[in-house]
């Protein structure tokens, strides 16, 4: 492995690892089941690879340069950023002062373990909301047309690097991410009381209400 490729695992893996709104995402629905936290990752990952796909065919480029497309664009990612936000406060405020948690132990299983304080979110809704939270994510075009480009050597062609590079970090997330919903699962028991699930669902729909309104707000200054 040459050293570009070496500089360039570590930063795409900073890059997926780094929490955002996506990460939000994945925590939230985890709380549901192990099937929508695995669900919305590998819609996370489906919307990385609309990114670096365009990334690799230089249709970034369009967007970026295409002032009305663009703005379009911010203007659904902040906006849905902002509706996963109220959803989740919502369902926070929404949750019961009394457990509902699946009970304890390993043969527990969702849906089949009991009530639960918010209604599960089925797989292809999960799928959805973490496709659509990537997708419409008006800086991920701007951050690959920039990246890419850096790591491929002088003289290389660009189309088989690129698709490389394109391949690693759309593999980083489908590892990445639904290791993250795992460990939600796995960690269940404790994040499920009715404190800490409020406590976490607040925090990650104050995360996607604040990123929302920011992009919202950079579209309105822009």
């Amino acid at each position: 492995m040459d050293g570009q490729l070496i500089t360039f695992t570590g930063v795409a893996a900073g890059m997926v690892a780094m929490p955002g709104a996506d990460f939000a995402v994945v925590v939230r629905n985890a709380l549901d089941s192990r099937r929508a936290g695995v669900a919305t990752a590998v819609g996370v990952a489906g919307g990385l690879l609309v990114h670096t796909a365009l990334a690799v065919a230089g249709l970034a480029a369009v967007l970026v340069a295409v002032p009305t497309l663009f703005g379009a664009v911010h203007l659904l990612g902040g906006g849905y950023l902002l509706y996963l936000g109220v959803r989740a406060l919502a369902a926070a405020i929404r949750r019961p002062a009394v457990t509902t948690d699946r009970p304890d132990g390993p043969a527990a299983t969702a849906p089949a373990d009991g009530p639960r304080p918010a209604a599960l979110l089925g797989t292809t809704q999960s799928l959805r909301q973490g496709f659509l939270t990537n997708a419409l994510n008006p800086k991920a075009p701007v951050l690959f047309l920039s990246l890419l480009p850096q790591f491929v050597p002088a003289g290389q062609p660009a189309l088989p690097r690129t698709l490389l590079l394109a391949t690693m970090v759309v593999a980083m997330a489908l590892v990445w991410f639904p290791a993250v919903a795992l460990l939600v699962d796995r960690l269940g028991v404790w994040l499920r009381r009715p404190r800490v699930a409020r406590a976490l669902e607040a925090t990650t729909g104050a995360l996607l209400t604040a990123l929302g309104g920011i992009l919202l707000v950079e579209l309105a200054l822009a």
